[in-house]
């Protein structure tokens, strides 16, 4: 085994954390077990390459930057907005990122932290969407909350209102916002009716 290969095994090892770390953020509304880091950037990078075919741009760049997006957060956790009152988290998810992703060879690191980057500065229309849909998830998963009965993760949802800029985010959004059970809107009108009735005599 090379030295390379030895520290992809090390990155895949670590990835693995995402599955593990939560957002803690949600814990202020009274959720008790949060979604993980893996669960919404998987969900995120789905939405990201929907937005992009929507609004006309690279779906598979979008998506890519939201399957890498939160990486950092295997060495650092995850901070909420209270947290960060108090740490510098920006320069602490840089150095973090800049390590994780050094464990790949120096091309591969270099395109992915070049992905984050653009999504970080939205420098170009996928770094837009890429973020738009990072945002968007949040939202889709605070709303599910609310719907459970955590009437304060509408907080987060608020805030992605007036954050999005693509006019096919805040439309998606708008739909979701008047869905009074956002949750089961997917199955609506699938399930098989199973019984029959009785023929009368």
């Amino acid at each position: 085994m090379t030295s390379d290969t030895r520290n992809i095994k090390k990155f895949f090892s670590e990835i693995q954390m995402t599955k593990r770390v939560k957002h803690e953020g949600v814990r202020l509304a009274g959720v008790e077990f949060p979604d993980s880091i893996a669960d919404h950037s998987c969900v995120a990078a789905q939405i990201a390459f929907v937005l992009a075919e929507l609004e006309g741009c690279d779906p598979f760049k979008a998506a890519a930057m939201n399957l890498f997006h939160d990486n950092h957060e295997c060495r650092i956790g995850d901070h909420h907005k209270i947290s960060s009152r108090y740490i510098d988290s920006h320069a602490a998810e840089e150095k973090a990122e800049n390590e994780h992703f050094s464990n790949l060879s120096d091309g591969l690191a270099k395109k992915t932290t070049s992905l984050l980057n653009e999504k970080r500065q939205r420098n170009s229309k996928e770094g837009v969407i890429a973020q738009d849909a990072d945002w968007l998830e949040m939202a889709f998963q605070a709303k599910i909350y609310a719907e459970r009965g955590y009437a304060g993760s509408m907080d987060w949802f608020k805030n992605v209102e007036e954050a999005v800029e693509t006019p096919s985010a805040k439309k998606i959004l708008k739909l979701v916002k008047e869905d009074d059970d956002f949750t089961n809107c997917w199955w609506r009108g699938l399930k098989k009716q199973t019984h029959k009735k009785l023929e009368s005599s």
